[in-house]
């Protein structure tokens, strides 16, 4: 699994959401800002992206992955 692979399951399910992944080997940071965090807390914020990254994680092809996520009104 390499930065393009998470990428692409991202933007598959935050559709419209600015989206940037680094990393390599097991290891990524993710910086996303979406709509879709509006009005959640850091934690459910985090539940959503790993819900879309948890059967990589499981598989062990994502070892560690950092995250920054924010919701548009927070880049302003």
């Amino acid at each position: 699994m390499n930065s393009s692979d998470i990428s692409r399951l991202l933007n598959e399910a935050l559709p419209g959401a600015q989206i940037a992944v680094r990393g390599e080997g097991g290891k990524f940071e993710v910086d996303i800002v979406s709509s879709v965090f509006e009005g959640l807390n850091r934690v459910k914020r985090q539940q959503a992206i790993y819900r879309v990254l948890n059967e990589h994680i499981a598989t062990g092809a994502i070892h560690a992955v950092s995250m920054i996520l924010k919701s548009p009104a927070e880049t302003a």
